[in-house]
């Protein structure tokens, strides 16, 4: 999943860049040339929203800051146990969001609702959040366990 949020990145990055250049086009030709692209605003939101939750269940056991200043005088076992329960509320967290994501997939489904300019169903785009924001869930519970395992065993 991490790759698919690296190449978002890029789309989103190359649609920024054709956005302006265009835009530049359109005010230096005074509206004569238009090349803007339609929806260029969605591309670029939807992207950054997957990119994020395609990157979260990579960063959970990898992107962690900790603050030595707080853990410094625990023990091993303790930190390890410490880091399992917070990276238990990042399950709690996913598998929250994945909860409101498959109940927006049924509420927009019964209306039809679409983006603005590009017209996707938005079920669509809840269905692949809810899928994303799940398996940032699954693997905050599989890391935790890991690390509360670890910390158990540490003496």
């Amino acid at each position: 999943m991490h790759m698919v949020a690296g190449v978002l990145l890029i789309v989103m990055a190359v649609t920024v860049l054709i956005e302006v250049v265009t835009r530049a086009l359109f005010g230096m030709t005074d509206g004569g040339l238009d090349l803007t692209i339609r929806g260029g605003v969605e591309i670029v939101s939807y992207s950054l929203l997957f990119m994020v939750l395609f990157a979260l269940p990579y960063s959970v056991s990898r992107g962690q800051v900790i603050v030595d200043l707080f853990t410094e005088n625990m023990s091993e076992r303790l930190k390890m146990l410490l880091a399992g329960i917070y990276t238990l509320g990042f399950s709690f967290l996913g598998f929250a969001m994945a909860t409101r994501f498959y109940e927006s997939v049924e509420r927009v489904a019964m209306t039809g609702e679409t983006t603005q300019d590009l017209l996707i169903p938005l079920t669509y785009i809840y269905a692949i959040s809810a899928f994303a924001t799940f398996m940032l869930g699954l693997r905050g519970l599989f890391v935790a366990i890991d690390e509360i395992g670890k910390g158990l065993k540490t003496s």
